[in-house]
C-alpha cells in the first residue's frame, strides 16, 4: 500500500453532489474533511472519483457513489476502499439495488454511523464494519420561557423520507392555552412542497416555515429552542439529532432504527412513525409536565458523550491508520 513515510495518506473523500450545498451528508462530507486534514492527511472532496491520485477512497452513499467506487477498484485495486453507508442505502437500496450490493463487495471497510446500523447488513460483512458516530460541538444558547412560547423546531429540507410536515399536522388542533409554535428550517424541494408549506403557515398559526438558514444560524436557533422534532421515515443518522444532543436539546423523535441507534431503545421521547395523534401527545406532555420534559432531557445529556468531536476524530483516525498499514 504506498503512502507517505510519515504516516500520512492522500486521501479522496467522495460526497454526491446534492440538490443544496447544505444537505445532511455534505454538512458529514465536510466535517470529516476538516477531521481528516487536522490528522495530517491530503484530503480531496470530490463529487465523483475520476482517476484523481490518492491512497485511499472515502466514499458516501453506496448506490449514488457505485461509479465511483467502481472506477477506483479497476484502476486501483490494491488500494482501500472506506464506504459510509446512509439511511436510504441501508434501509433500502442495499436490500434491493445491485449496484448497492456490489459497493458493499467492493469497500474494504463499510462505516455505519450508529450501532443499529449493523442489523441491516449480512453477518459476513459485520467483521470488516466499523461504527463511527458522528459528532457537534456544543452550541451556546438558552430557551425562552415556556409559560410564554414553548418552541418546537424542525430542521431539515422537504423530502419524502423526512416526512416533512408531520409535526405541523400534530399542531393544528392543539388546546388553546397551548404556547405550543413550530418552526421548521429547511428548503423545499419542489414546486409542491413549496405550496404546501405556504397553505400550511396560512392555514395553521402554530406553524411558522423560514426557508433554508446558514448552518450556524440553524444551529443558534435549534440551542434555543425547547425541543426538536425529528419525523424522519430512514436515517443512516442524523446530524441535527447529534447537534441537539450536543446543545442539551431534548427530541421528539420517530420511532426508527438511525434514531435508536443512537437514544436507545429506552428512550421516553419517542412517537410511532406516521403517527400524528402521538406526536401530538408527545409535544403536548413535554409542554405541560416538567418531569417528563426533564427525563427527556437528562436521557440526551446521558447519550450526548456518544457525540463528542473527540469520540469521532479518534476513530477516523484509527480507521485510516487501520487500512494503511
Amino acid at each position: 500500500m504506498a503512502k507517505k513515510s510519515d504516516g500520512t495518506a492522500r486521501i479522496a473523500l467522495v460526497t454526491p453532489a446534492g440538490p443544496t450545498p447544505r444537505t445532511g451528508n455534505r454538512i458529514s462530507g465536510n466535517r470529516w474533511a476538516r477531521i481528516l486534514r487536522a490528522s495530517g492527511h491530503r484530503v480531496t472532496a470530490l463529487d465523483r472519483y475520476e482517476h484523481e491520485r490518492c491512497d485511499v477512497l472515502i466514499a458516501l452513499h453506496a448506490r449514488r457513489s457505485h461509479d465511483s467506487i467502481r472506477r477506483f477498484h479497476d484502476l486501483h485495486p490494491d488500494k482501500p476502499i472506506i464506504l459510509v453507508l446512509t439511511g436510504t442505502d441501508l434501509y433500502r437500496d442495499i436490500h434491493e439495488d445491485e449496484d448497492s450490493r456490489e459497493s458493499l463487495r467492493l469497500a474494504d471497510r463499510l462505516v455505519v454511523l450508529q450501532r443499529k446500523g449493523l442489523d441491516e447488513l449480512a453477518p459476513e460483512l459485520h467483521e470488516k464494519t466499523r461504527v463511527i458516530y458522528q459528532s457537534a460541538p456544543a452550541s451556546s444558547g438558552r430557551p425562552g420561557n415556556p409559560e410564554r412560547q414553548f418552541t418546537v423546531a424542525v430542521v431539515g429540507h422537504m423530502r419524502p423520507e423526512k416526512d416533512p410536515f408531520r409535526t405541523a399536522m400534530a399542531v393544528r388542533s392543539l388546546p388553546r392555552t397551548s404556547r405550543i409554535r413550530v418552526v421548521h428550517i429547511g428548503a423545499a424541494f419542489g414546486d409542491n412542497y413549496l405550496r404546501r408549506a405556504e397553505r400550511e403557515a396560512e392555514r395553521n398559526p402554530r406553524y411558522r416555515w423560514v426557508g433554508e438558514w446558514p448552518h450556524w444560524k440553524t444551529r443558534r436557533f435549534m440551542a434555543r429552542s425547547h425541543i426538536l422534532s425529528i419525523t424522519s421515515q430512514m436515517e443512516g443518522s442524523s446530524n441535527v439529532l447529534c447537534e441537539a444532543l450536543a446543545s442539551g436539546v431534548p427530541v421528539a423523535a420517530a420511532r426508527i432504527s438511525g434514531l435508536r441507534g443512537t437514544l436507545g431503545d429506552d428512550y421516553p421521547g419517542y412517537y410511532e412513525m406516521g403517527d400524528t395523534a402521538g406526536l401530538k401527545r408527545l409535544l403536548v406532555r413535554a409542554e405541560s409536565d416538567p418531569a417528563f420534559y426533564e427525563s427527556l432531557a437528562r436521557h440526551c445529556a446521558e447519550v450526548a458523550p456518544l457525540v463528542n468531536p473527540d469520540r469521532e476524530i479518534l476513530t477516523w483516525q484509527g480507521l485510516i491508520r487501520e487500512v494503511t498499514r
